[in-house]
């Protein structure tokens, strides 16, 4: 998989993970797989600010980072009166049943999120919600917590209330959106409708202003494109991953044929009960997301968010080009989503596939009125229509 980014202002912070425990240790992470070029910071600066690195090679056995990446940022103050660039938000959603019997992945799109909060919503800059959650043992779990995500993800997530956005809104946003994530999990165990051997990935992303925040718990993936180069703002929570490997091991969990306990695909999901230590303590199997925070700019042109179906048969960079030319073609997000489900499809995927694509910017070379044009079809016409029109034509 290709990486690439000329400049991703992406802040990393690592902690050890603990589910279910919110603290922040000095343990040091095992190096992360991305390569990464620390630029200077003042020494008065409690936070490290780290610079993706140009053309790096992300494998999908390798896509992971230490075992909670959480992000804070240095010390500033977005409003609307000192922001310079604010995204464009538009966006579309495609999902297929593919080969699968059934369909078990959920998805939401919303592009204006004070629309759905009403008065919860206190934030003076716009912002949207993005989630697909991959469900596996069934469907039950993913369309639970689809169901209930506005409940855990804003109303009962003690949402920070500043209406400026610094450091500590961010640090609280955070926070807020990892206990989401444990919120929920602990609501499936609770949910006696629900299978204890009913699980679903999440990955969720939350645009306010130009910052966006991704959280992540299993092996569904986001892709920004910037300038055409795909970055990886996720990362993949398999038991091929050497540092979830170490995490699961150290925790008492074993790696059998390739999957975690023999049994599950992943080594981060919400559910899946049957294969967790009670609440309160660190399991091999877990639901806390790692959590990345990443400052857009105007190179910034657009978020794919896809569940596996998508990454188990097309490189990040595979996905960004397509969408990327076909949004220059037409400008339609949903569109786009589409054609990146029926590319992989082509590719002969095996699993459900989902795709949402988020647009920020316009891309290069693309005609911003494209998409109020109407679309022309190019149709051949046999030998016999051809005598008939010309017949016609000339008045026989």
């Amino acid at each position: 998989m290709v990486a690439e980014a000329a400049a991703a202002d992406i802040l990393f912070h690592q902690s050890v993970s603990v589910q279910y425990h919110l603290c922040v240790s000095s343990k040091k992470m095992p190096p992360s797989p991305i390569e990464i070029d620390a630029l200077p910071t003042p020494p008065t600066t409690p936070t490290t600010v780290f610079q993706a690195a140009s053309g790096v090679q992300i494998s999908r056995s390798e896509s992971a980072l230490g075992c909670s990446a959480s992000i804070q940022t240095t010390t500033f103050v977005d409003s609307p009166r000192n922001i310079k660039f604010l995204p464009t938000i538009r966006s579309g959603s495609h999902t297929d049943t593919g080969r699968r019997r059934s369909n078990e992945d959920e998805h939401i799109c919303i592009d204006d999120l004070s629309t759905r909060l009403g008065t919860l919503y206190t934030w003076l800059l716009p912002s949207s919600f993005y989630a697909i959650f991959d469900g596996h043992g069934g469907s039950d779990a993913s369309s639970y917590v689809k169901k209930n995500a506005m409940r855990f993800f804003f109303e009962d997530a003690g949402l920070p209330k500043n209406s400026d956005i610094n450091k500590s809104f961010l640090e609280e946003l955070e926070n807020s959106h990892r206990r989401a994530f444990l919120v929920a999990d602990q609501a499936l165990a609770d949910e006696r409708s629900i299978d204890a051997s009913c699980g679903t990935t999440a990955i969720t992303a939350l645009v306010l202003g130009r910052h966006l925040l991704i959280a992540n718990a299993g092996d569904s993936r986001a892709v920004l494109s910037r300038k055409g180069d795909a970055v990886q703002l996720s990362q993949d929570h398999r038991p091929s991953s050497v540092v979830e490997r170490k995490r699961v091991e150290d925790l008492g969990g074993v790696i059998e044929y390739g999957y975690l306990n023999g049994e599950l695909a992943v080594t981060r999901a919400l559910g899946d009960w049957c294969m967790k230590l009670p609440f309160g303590s660190a399991s091999p199997l877990t639901a806390e997301p790692e959590v990345q925070h990443i400052l857009l700019s105007e190179d910034d042109e657009f978020l794919i968010i896809g569940c596996d179906g998508i990454w188990d048969v097309m490189s990040n960079q595979d996905a960004v080009s397509l969408v990327r030319r076909k949004l220059r073609l037409h400008g339609d997000p949903q569109q786009c989503a589409r054609e990146l489900v029926d590319q992989a499809l082509c590719r002969a995927s095996s699993d459900n596939l989902t795709v949402i694509v988020v647009c920020f910017s316009p891309v290069d070379g693309q005609d911003p009125v494209a998409s109020q044009r109407p679309r022309l079809r190019c149709c051949s016409l046999s030998e016999e229509a051809r005598r008939k029109l010309r017949s016609l034509l000339e008045g026989n």
